[in-house]
C-alpha cells in the first residue's frame, strides 16, 4: 500500500493571506502551477487558484490589489502523508478536486498532491480519480460559489 510522502510534491509555494492577488498569480505564474496554499501563524488558512482569482476577483471587478483572504478558499480540504493513496484519490473524485495540501500528524504543511503526481506513480489509481474530477459541476463547482 503506497502512502501520500510516496508521491506528494515536497517543494511548496505558499500565499500569504495579506498578499495581494496580483503578486500570488505571479508567483503561480513562475512557478508554473494553478494553486498556492495560503499560512498564516504556522498554519494553513486557504487555498487559492488561480480559477478563484478570476472568477471571484476579476469576473467581478475587484482590481489586482485585492487581499488574497478576500478571494481564497478557507474550507481546506487536505491529507496526511501517511494516508494510503487509493483512499486520498478516491476522496479527491468524491470532493471534485484536482490538488490536495499535504500535512504531517502535527498538521504541519509537508507537501502538495495534484492528480498529476498521482498518474505519474499510479496510473490506474489516478485515472480512475481524474475520470471523475473531470465531470462537470458538483458541490465545488465554480458556478455554485
Amino acid at each position: 500500500m503506497k502512502k501520500i510522502s510516496e508521491v506528494m510534491t515536497r517543494d511548496v509555494h505558499i500565499a500569504s493571506p495579506n498578499q495581494t492577488i496580483r503578486e500570488a498569480a505571479n508567483e503561480m505564474a513562475k512557478a508554473d502551477i494553478g494553486s498556492l496554499p495560503v499560512g498564516e501563524n504556522d498554519r494553513l488558512v486557504g487555498m487559492i487558484t488561480d480559477r478563484d482569482i478570476v472568477l471571484r476577483a476579476v469576473a467581478n471587478g475587484r482590481d489586482s490589489k485585492t487581499a488574497v483572504r478576500e478571494v481564497m478558499t478557507d474550507r481546506i480540504q487536505y491529507c496526511f502523508e501517511d494516508d494510503d493513496i487509493v483512499g486520498v484519490a478516491e476522496n479527491m473524485a468524491h470532493l471534485g478536486v484536482r490538488r490536495l495540501p499535504v500535512l504531517n500528524r502535527d498538521k504541519r504543511l509537508v507537501g502538495i498532491l495534484s492528480i498529476g503526481d498521482l498518474i505519474h506513480r499510479d496510473s490506474k489509481t489516478g485515472g480512475k480519480a481524474i475520470a471523475h474530477i473531470s465531470e462537470h459541476g458538483g458541490a465545488h463547482s465554480q458556478a455554485a460559489a
